[in-house]
């Protein structure tokens, strides 16, 4: 079966300007294009724009998107999969919060006694997801989701004093980059750079490689997303970390 544009545009909620853009970036071609310049899509074409949507849902930009489903190897029912997990431990975040509010009015009203553990539940799950939705879809592909999943377990295992650990060796990172950020990658500075981000990733992941720990350095340089936090930090701060990690990770 085929649409018109104006028929795609019911279906979906989109507007013929985002559909003509979608075609102009290469991210969803038309079936066909008439004499008229009229647009048409088959069903093929309907599958590719409700994967397209299912991305959008978790804010993977555009640019992405386009690399994840062109990969000839890309499989639509593994990356639903990974869709209905993601949306799954959302829900979970939800409850966890809620339940974490709950608990803390309790305790205030004197009717309970809120362990310090407890009080952080709603938090870490709450940056997981964040962390899901932010860069997902990009270390699944990359390293695969027992890597992912393995990683947030580790993070939602934290204890309080692990925890505040993992949040202060972010700031103090934060800190230094803004000092050395366009500083020598080989340089004292460079290498406690590199000494912190691995204690952080140490948090996060259950177990840690060199390798991986390049990797991730590349990544932060491919990745507008990751350039655009550590640009937000200091001006040259994504080039800095990412030489500071290769120079220093043996």
């Amino acid at each position: 079966m085929e649409y018109s544009l104006h028929q795609v545009c019911e279906l979906s909620g989109l507007s013929a300007r985002t559909l003509r853009y979608y075609d102009e970036i290469g991210l969803l071609k038309p079936s066909r294009v008439d004499i008229s310049r009229y647009r048409y899509y088959d069903s093929r074409s309907l599958d590719r724009l409700q994967t397209i949507l299912f991305y959008r849902a978790q804010d993977v930009p555009l640019s992405t998107i386009r690399t994840l489903i062109s990969q000839p190897n890309f499989d639509k029912a593994a990356a639903l999969t990974c869709h209905l997990t993601r949306l799954i431990a959302k829900k979970q975040q939800l409850e966890t919060l809620i339940q974490t509010i709950q608990n803390t009015l309790s305790a205030l009203k004197g009717e309970k006694h809120m362990q310090d553990s407890e009080k952080f539940e709603g938090f870490k799950q709450h940056l997981i997801d964040e962390n899901e939705a932010n860069y997902g879809a990009e270390i699944r592909a990359r390293y695969g989701d027992a890597a992912m999943d393995d990683s947030n377990r580790a993070f939602q295992s934290l204890s309080r004093d692990e925890y505040q650990k993992a949040q202060d060796l972010q700031a103090q990172l934060a800190d230094l980059l803004k000092r050395a950020a366009n500083g020598d990658p080989s340089g004292a500075l460079a290498k406690r750079a590199f000494e912190l981000h691995k204690q952080w990733l140490c948090f996060h992941w259950p177990s840690y490689t060199p390798e991986a720990h390049k990797g991730l350095a590349e990544l932060y340089l491919q990745d507008p997303r990751f350039t655009e936090y550590y640009e937000a930090i200091a001006p040259g701060s994504t080039q800095f970390l990412h030489d500071a990690i290769l120079s220093h990770c043996r």
